[in-house]
């Protein structure tokens, strides 16, 4: 385990953990089931992974000088120019496995940045606007884990709705286990009716 008393060794806990999140939702999941939308916007569970998988190669590769070692597996920037919501699906030539596998390959060259660099080692963002480009590599693991976060939390909604998966962690579900969750979802429901 982490020393979490250790700045750096917390925020890159933090960062791990969130990424594991992300890769255990898809858990189990068929292609079709994993790739299927799930919201009005097309927002499915693989798309997520592929969006944070590209998100972190950037955050930590290009704003601190680094290049992946193999770019034409990530999403090129002149594709948003095509198609914006270029990182949010898997193509026909992607697959479930893969972009796993492409995500945890991300994690470990993301993870020699932090590793190899101070916090206050300065970057830039290419693709923020001019005047707020300059960061330093503290910010950046704060942002990414913020970001990656966020769409745990849309992954954990979507997962229970397909299928009723729930928890925190696999090892963990931080959920109080034989609970009457039609009862509850109808005292809630009861609730809200009163405030009609």
């Amino acid at each position: 385990m982490a020393d979490l008393g250790d700045a750096k060794a917390a925020l890159h806990h933090y960062l791990q953990a969130t990424r594991d999140d992300l890769i255990w939702k898809l858990d189990g999941l068929s292609e079709r089931e994993a790739r299927l939308p799930r919201t009005a916007t097309g927002n499915n569970l693989l798309g997520i992974l592929k969006h944070c998988l590209n998100v972190e190669a950037g955050y930590f590769g290009a704003t601190f000088g680094r290049e992946f070692p193999t770019p034409e597996e990530l999403v090129p920037m002149p594709a948003f120019a095509d198609d914006p919501q270029a990182d949010w699906y898997a193509g026909e030539d992607e697959t479930r496995d893969g972009l796993i596998d492409l995500y945890r390959r991300v994690g470990v060259f993301a993870d020699q940045t932090v590793e190899q660099l101070p916090l206050d080692a300065p970057g830039q963002v290419p693709w923020w606007r001019p005047g707020a480009q300059d960061v330093t590599l503290h910010r950046i693991i704060v942002h990414v884990t913020a970001d990656l976060a966020r769409h745990a939390g849309h992954a954990d909604i979507m997962r229970e709705q397909h299928d009723g998966a729930i928890g925190w962690r696999r090892e963990n579900s931080n959920i109080p286990h034989d609970y009457d969750w039609p009862a509850y979802v109808t005292k809630l429901t009861r609730l809200a009716e009163r405030f009609a």
